[in-house]
């Protein structure tokens, strides 16, 4: 009955998600009824084999996704914190058929997405931390943009940024979307 229910919530032209962390894998796990989201990875533990908590760097890609819009191309400080977020495709058809919808990646601090430990805490392949469904309603995160959504809660900041941090223009895209 669960799965109905999602099913008919995901399947309305009417309705949005976002998963973060631990959403992100429960999402992933309900890829199959996620209309556009068949191909994504699921997550799993990190190639450290250790919980991994720290400020990395993300690009975010040009996507089509409800919560990024107009973000796509910014490097930003994102919050990492899990244990299992390694992306991992069923194939590498799969791999190749989400290609449109990654979201973000992790980058180096020279701007290159990330391969190695510690720039991609968690090891997934080419750096893939985010996606979307293919109508961009539906998006999965691994780190954590609602920690460093405020100014505060970075070390440094450029002064033109105020007090809200770029990462809160995430939830400002949502109430846009809503109109």
């Amino acid at each position: 009955k669960l799965s109905d229910e999602f099913s008919l919530f995901f399947g309305r032209s009417d309705t949005f998600s976002l998963g973060i962390c631990n959403g992100c894998q429960m999402m992933s796990h309900l890829k199959n009824i996620i209309p556009g989201a068949e191909n994504w990875p699921n997550f799993k533990r990190n190639k450290s084999e250790q919980f991994e908590a720290r400020f990395s760097l993300v690009e975010i890609q040009k996507t089509n996704s409800i919560f990024l819009e107009g973000m796509s191309g910014s490097k930003l400080p994102i919050a990492t914190s899990h244990g299992e977020g390694r992306a991992v495709f069923e194939n590498e058809d799969c791999k190749q058929r989400a290609e449109d919808q990654i979201a973000l990646r992790y980058i180096d601090n020279h701007g290159n997405i990330a391969e190695r430990y510690p720039d991609n805490p968690n090891g997934s392949v080419d750096g893939i931390c985010g996606l979307n469904s293919s109508d961009g309603r539906a998006t999965i995160i691994m780190p954590h943009p609602e920690r460093v959504s405020r100014t505060t809660q970075n070390s440094w900041h450029p002064e033109e940024w105020g007090e809200e941090g770029p990462w809160c223009y995430m939830f400002k895209n949502t109430r846009r979307y809503l109109g």
